[in-house]
């Protein structure tokens, strides 16, 4: 009776994390660049600790990892907007300092003439951020090298302000960390830059790629969960009600 009822809320438990993942790729179904999650591995493995000896104590480890395949393509024409291309993803200096990646390409350059994307994320380069001088035109090429050009000079050459950090997760599964941002699985290179992979990076300017997610697949997932854990409820309550009919037949005077 003990193992159904520890199975039935570790259940529970779990189906709570899942609930949690999918409000949020429902909440961003119109963040640009937003990517869905999936499961790379689900495995049982036994709770110890005390009052668990006479028990198996069922839990399930998981891996959430970023699903990276396109969104649809919206061209803007805006020069400042970027979508990434097959697995590129963009670096980011996160808030607490480290290295972080995301897919979002809605750049612009801040008040501190510093590149950074529609939520204030700071845009790294090779070498750093990527310093814009005030007045000058920005321009994004397939590559990702940055150039700028005053408006005042005729004729003058663009010059390069710096190459952003592109790097190709195709060979480096992603985790999303807890301020929204991707970073590597392995922990070796988590909160940092990673080795890029074997294919191109490349980006199309003027364009940004939509979220991923589909709300349709989402939302039957979602009401999935819901049925499930109402049947996990009535188990629990049923495993109570047989439990405590037992105890009074224990208490019968004999």
């Amino acid at each position: 009776m003990d193992k159904l009822l520890f199975t039935a809320l570790a259940s529970i438990n779990n189906q709570a994390n899942a609930r949690v993942q999918i409000t949020n790729s429902l909440a961003n179904v119109s963040t640009a660049g937003f990517k869905d999650t999936f499961s790379l591995i689900e495995q049982p493995y036994q709770i110890e600790g005390p009052g668990t000896d006479s028990r198996v104590l069922p839990g399930m480890l998981q891996e959430q990892v970023i699903n990276l395949s396109p969104g649809a393509l919206n061209m803007t024409g805006n020069v400042m907007d970027i979508a990434l291309n097959d697995k590129t993803v963009l670096g980011i200096q996160a808030g607490n300092g480290e290295v972080g990646f995301t897919r979002r390409g809605d750049l612009r350059v801040s008040a501190t003439g510093l590149i950074e994307n529609a939520v204030g994320q700071l845009i790294l380069g090779e070498s750093g951020p990527i310093s814009v001088p005030q007045g000058q035109l920005v321009s994004i090429s397939q590559d990702g090298t940055v150039r700028g050009k005053s408006p005042t000079e005729v004729g003058a050459l663009p010059m390069i302000l710096g190459q952003l950090m592109l790097r190709d997760a195709s060979e480096m599964p992603l985790t999303r960390r807890a301020d929204g941002l991707f970073q590597p699985l392995v922990a070796e290179f988590q909160g940092k830059d990673f080795p890029t992979g074997a294919q191109p990076v490349s980006l199309v300017s003027g364009a940004l790629e939509g979220s991923n997610v589909n709300p349709v697949e989402a939302m039957i997932k979602m009401m999935d969960i819901s049925r499930s854990f109402e049947s996990k409820i009535k188990t629990i309550a049923e495993i109570k009600s047989v439990d405590e009919s037992g105890a009074s037949l224990m208490r019968l005077p004999q």
